[in-house]
């Protein structure tokens, strides 16, 4: 597939319907996961206003959660709020109509691989939220094929919730779009190229039957990033030579596997998943994707080619797959470059933040935490003395923003697909993290082209089965070794 024949900006600055007066003081996910860390039976919507819904109106969008851990709780923060519940930054609460469409939004059912997982989640979320968590017992749904139960709960308009690990993404979103409901699905969105060919089917078949989904790669959503997008289409940086990009931090080391336990369920467990590259993609995917993502929204292309470097510092006793330093340089159709960088070593420079330079001026994309630190400097250097522009201070995160617009477009009946954008941004990831681990130079026609896969019976895995990839007599797990590793 030639880059250029699929723009990732098929709506380069996607409208956000909200307005001041129903946005202000809008519930904010990460607020509310730490708040959930904070008190694990106490939910962190205590006190959230109910909109009042006239009990012969059934115009309720119902909610399946599959995968409960803190990302699905703060989704459903965040479905609530566009529902109409408001929780203020000050702790108190509003009363709003919602702007996702105006009408109520339900929880009716839950998934996840672990009962201690659901039983945390459900009571967090509904201990002062009554009828609009309505999950009983028997709606609560545990194992592998937990999913399929808590889609079945589902009717046709309603969203499936898909907030598992990535090696589990493509299966879900394709029962749930075999049953014809709209989706919800966080990233990353698979470990694979074999997992993206199956999102990219699955997009299509839920194209043709109108179902709406949207994906978790919120920076789209973000108010302050269109803005910028839409200054650099409109010229005012020229020709965009360079992006960069950059998330480094103090790291992500893992001990090794405790003999004598399922080790398929201790790699699922929470705080292991990213340490594996056959269910999570590995922590770069998992903390590039949305950088990455970002860069071929800036260049409005997907790259030809991409190769990189990275490894281990000596005498690091991570017992992970993971590198702890990657660096790509991917390569666009008209010769320009963007870098990406990754570095996760403890008592080193830290960064988070994306960079553009173009032949008039650079400028900062995002920020810290994905701040919305967008704005245009009055040449190429990067000081806060030489900003030139900012962005607007946006009035509702992008968080909350992606599920306004998915729920207007489901009471509206608005075409909402962002499935096969995202699936081709997490390829990229993956063509990215391939160029690492393998030590070659990898095409997107290569990556286009390849069903690799890490864990090709994933659709199959029981609380019996094998784990994918098996700990050495120390506990370690094999890591990637330029050269020898193959991805694509």
């Amino acid at each position: 597939m030639n880059p250029n024949q699929e723009s990732p900006s098929q709506n380069p600055v996607p409208p956000v319907h909200a307005s001041p007066d129903t946005t202000a003081g809008r519930q904010s996910r990460r607020r509310f996961l730490k708040a959930t860390a904070r008190a694990t039976a106490v939910s962190a919507l205590a006190g959230v206003v109910l909109p009042h819904v006239h009990a012969a109106e059934d115009n309720t969008i119902r909610l399946a959660l599959i995968g409960c851990g803190g990302r699905g709780s703060g989704a459903v923060a965040n479905a609530m709020s566009a529902g109409g519940l408001v929780l203020g930054d000050d702790g108190g609460t509003k009363r709003s109509p919602g702007v996702g469409g105006g009408g109520p939004v339900k929880l009716v059912a839950m998934a996840d691989l672990r009962q201690d997982r659901l039983d945390l989640a459900h009571k967090a979320l509904s201990q002062n939220l009554g009828e609009w968590v309505d999950v009983p017992e028997d709606r609560r749904f545990k194992g592998f094929d937990a999913y399929r139960h808590a889609i079945d709960c589902l009717r046709p308009g309603d969203v499936a919730m898909l907030t598992t690990h990535a090696a589990f993404r493509a299966p879900h979103l394709e029962y749930a779009v075999q049953k014809g409901v709209n989706v919800f699905m966080e990233k990353d969105f698979a470990a694979d190229p074999g997992g993206i060919q199956r999102i990219l089917r699955a997009a299509e078949a839920a194209e043709k039957k109108n179902l709406k989904i949207a994906t978790g790669l919120m920076c789209r959503h973000s108010s302050a990033r269109q803005a910028l997008i839409q200054k650099i289409r409109d010229g005012a940086m020229g020709e965009v030579q360079v992006v960069r990009a950059y998330r480094m931090d103090s790291g992500y080391q893992m001990g090794p596997f405790p003999k004598g336990q399922n080790e398929l369920l201790w790699q699922l467990s929470p705080g292991h998943p990213y340490q594996f590259l056959w269910c999570s993609g590995g922590v770069f995917i998992e903390l590039m994707i949305h950088q990455i993502d970002e860069c071929f929204w800036i260049k409005d292309s997907y790259p030809v080619s991409a190769h990189g470097v990275g490894g281990r510092y000596p005498g690091s006793t991570d017992c992970s797959q993971n590198l702890d330093s990657y660096s790509i340089e991917y390569t666009f159709a008209d010769g320009t470059k963007t870098l990406v960088t990754g570095r996760y070593i403890p008592n080193c420079k830290t960064e988070f933040a994306t960079f553009v330079h173009g032949t008039k001026c650079a400028a900062k994309f995002s920020g810290d935490i994905h701040a919305p630190t967008s704005w245009l400097y009055k040449d190429q250097r990067i000081e806060p003395s030489n900003i030139g522009w900012r962005a607007e201070r946006e009035s509702i995160n992008p968080w909350q923003a992606e599920w306004d617009v998915l729920l207007s477009a489901i009471r509206n009946n608005r075409p909402h697909n962002e499935a096969r954008r995202a699936a081709l941004s997490n390829l990229g990831a993956i063509m990215g993290r391939a160029a690492v681990h393998t030590g070659k130079l990898i095409t997107w026609d290569e990556a286009m082209a390849s069903n690799f896969q890490f864990c090709p019976n994933v659709d199959q895995l029981t609380v019996n089965s094998p784990a994918p990839v098996q700990a050495d007599a120390e506990g370690r797990y094999p890591a990637p070794i330029p050269g020898k590793t193959v991805e694509i």
